[in-house]
């Protein structure tokens, strides 16, 4: 017999088959718990995210070194394993079967099976040959424990066959092996053939301690790999906390800026991006707070200017007025002492110091509602009385009806809805068509008021403007429409209200504004709201359609 030569079967499995299976099954596991994972956190903060992801790669570095780790160990044991087994049976081919006649009896054979098989290795023997009847003969050194149907076949039938040498000048036999399994243990098979009519050789040595070995090392390296997963969370718990601190400081601080707190101010240290970011937002603020407080000090010049300006026309409009009174009482007068040629400037005169007194007013109470100074004075109303004192002081009787229900009560400001409805009625009397109809409902807790006109409508792209300040739906008639300001300022006391105000058109025809406000604003006071002196509001006001 010459060198030995090993040869893997193609019908045998691996004496650590169990473990790569286990090994395989803790791979599926973990990638179908990686994808299940991650599918239920994909929407979740920012750090759980982060740990996650930590542990994913701590999770795949431990595990591709976990298996590099038990491959490499699983291939020098086995292989260490097998290779001092196959050179123990080969020598022990070499020096007693060898020895043996060419046909040797079974007690021969099984005199030097038992021989082979006591060896360092501790191997099981089967030496199998004709005696000099050609008849098989057959030893064993484990008294029948180990037969021919052991061998796989695929074995029996490479080492039966004959290869040239090296030189190609005579037949000879290689040793050959394979590593099995069976009721759950594994095996190495070796086999070899003694040349020129020897008998053939088999070895069966269990790997059941290297299977041993490598499952207490696959354990070992699978606590290894979850200890490592269980630092990389701390460590991207702890990494987590260090990069996020300074981003939850910069949303908090973000929120307080969109809270009107210019003043926010973010702590910078250190000279990476979140320093950067928060060098940033630093200057964003104050950029900010620069600009706002710019803004708000022309805003406030602005509303001093509009309120010292209307201050001052009322003293030299007083004096105006009273000599307007004077010149209608002239006009009116029978004696007829005013020149035919000028009555038409004088009551131009007179029409336009009326107009300019109103827009002085309303200019005022505007002013008011922008310096926030406008304060409630609540008062128990009957709200049937209040509409019908409002029409009355306008002598607008004959053309406002009227649906109200006597007995109404609400806790409102009276000089503020006489205000509210003057403007809508005013309106409607001006720029719809009589009669002009109002209505009072009570809406669980809150008073609807609607006035209904029956004029041509509201444009539809006129709806939407309605309220704005100086507003007017026809530039045509810039002078003879009013200023623009009652709506906005009727919409104004009905926020003050906490109430609101809303325009449409009637399908029967004509515009609808309805007013909505609390029955009791008592509440209201209780914000922030006093008692004021402030002056009387605006009168009658229309808008301009």
């Amino acid at each position: 017999m010459e060198g030995a030569e090993g040869a893997e079967g193609t019908s045998g499995t691996t004496g650590a088959s169990v473990v790569d299976e286990a090994q395989g099954g803790l791979r599926g596991w973990s990638a179908g718990r990686r994808r299940s994972v991650w599918s239920r956190i994909r929407l979740t903060s920012l750090r759980l995210r982060l740990v996650v992801v930590f542990g994913l790669v701590a999770l795949t570095a431990a595990v591709s070194a976990s298996g590099i780790a038990y491959w490499l160990n699983r291939e020098a044991v086995l292989t260490r394993a097998q290779d001092a087994v196959l050179r123990d049976f080969q020598q022990e081919m070499q020096n007693r079967a060898s020895a043996l006649p060419t046909h040797p009896t079974q007690e021969q054979l099984q005199h030097t099976a038992g021989q082979m098989a006591d060896s360092s290795q501790r191997f099981s023997v089967l030496l199998v040959a004709e005696d000099s009847d050609g008849r098989t003969v057959t030893g064993n050194s484990d008294l029948g424990s180990f037969t021919l149907e052991d061998v796989p076949a695929s074995l029996r039938k490479a080492v039966g066959r004959q290869q040239p040498d090296s030189s190609g000048k005579k037949a000879s036999y290689h040793l050959y092996w394979q590593r099995i399994d069976e009721d759950g243990r594994p095996y190495l098979v070796g086999g070899a053939r003694v040349a020129d009519g020897g008998p053939t050789g088999y070895m069966l040595k269990s790997l059941e301690p290297e299977a041993k070995d490598l499952n207490s090392l696959a354990w070992s390296l699978g606590i290894a790999t979850a200890l490592a997963l269980v630092g990389a969370a701390l460590l991207a718990q702890a990494a987590a906390t260090t990069v996020l601190k300074p981003v939850h400081r910069l949303g908090i601080a973000a929120r307080r800026l969109g809270e009107g707190k210019l003043d926010t101010r973010l702590r910078v240290s250190g000279t990476d991006e979140l320093a950067e970011l928060s060098r940033t937002f630093n200057q964003t603020a104050e950029a900010l707070e620069k600009k706002v407080a710019d803004m708000s000090s022309r805003e406030e010049a602005s509303r001093r200017f509009v309120a010292d300006m209307s201050h001052e026309l009322r003293t030299p409009l007083t004096a105006i007025t009273a000599v307007t009174e004077v010149l209608e009482e002239e006009l009116d007068a029978e004696t007829g002492s005013v020149d035919p040629m000028i009555e038409p400037a004088v009551r131009l005169v007179v029409s336009e110091t009326r107009r300019l007194n109103d827009l002085v007013e309303n200019l005022m109470e505007v002013t008011r509602f922008d310096a926030g100074t406008a304060r409630l004075v609540l008062d128990d109303v009957d709200i049937a009385d209040q509409i019908t004192a409002c029409i009355d002081a306008r002598a607008w009787l004959d053309a406002v009806e009227l649906d109200a229900e006597r007995g109404i009560m609400a806790n409102l400001d009276p000089r503020r809805l006489d205000v509210i409805l003057a403007n809508l009625i005013g309106n409607a009397l001006k720029h719809g068509g009589s009669p002009v109809r109002v209505a009072v409902r009570v809406d669980g807790a809150d008073l609807l008021i609607r006035v209904r006109d029956h004029g041509p409508g509201i444009p539809e792209e006129v709806l939407p403007h309605v309220f704005d300040r100086f507003y007017k739906a026809s530039a045509s008639r810039p002078r003879s429409d009013g200023s623009g300001l009652g709506l906005s300022i009727a919409m104004e006391n009905a926020h003050i209200h906490r109430g609101e105000i809303t325009a449409a058109n009637s399908p029967e025809g004509g515009a609808v504004f309805t007013l909505r406000l609390p029955r009791d604003a008592s509440s209201l006071l209780d914000d922030g709201g006093r008692e004021d002196d402030a002056e009387g509001a605006a009168g009658t006001e229309g808008e301009g359609r």
